[in-house]
């Protein structure tokens, strides 16, 4: 599959994660193409903002910017559409046009990011 980014990368706590909702929402690996192709490609190709994805700016990370994504359209959860509850955690490095993924979690499950997570990562 062509992707619109140089490189798509997810950390391997971001994969444990994925597999688990997976198992949940079956539709969850057709959900993130969508996500990447469309919502993020919305946000950082085209610029344009419909207030789905936001910078975490309180982290104190330099190297580059760390987005939260609350807009996540998953089929599995009929009836709730992109406002399905699951977040995803992400940086992306603009000159290099590279993604990557930190953390994907439910709403139901948990209230917020891991910030001990992006901060391993990125101090």
């Amino acid at each position: 599959m062509k992707t619109i980014f140089n490189e798509v990368r997810r950390f391997p706590e971001f994969d444990k994660d994925f597999k688990k909702l997976a198992k949940r929402f079956k539709t969850l690996n057709d959900d993130i193409e969508t996500f990447i192709n469309k919502q993020l490609k919305l946000a950082h190709k085209l610029g344009v903002d419909n207030k789905g994805v936001f910078h975490i700016s309180e982290l104190g990370i330099e190297i580059s910017k760390i987005y939260k994504a609350k807009k996540f359209a998953c089929k599995a959860l009929k009836g709730r559409g992109a406002m399905s509850g699951i977040r995803i955690i992400y940086a992306y490095y603009e000159n290099e046009d590279v993604m990557e993924f930190i953390e994907i979690y439910f709403k139901g499950d948990k209230a917020n990011e891991d910030k001990k997570r992006i901060i391993k990562y990125y101090s």
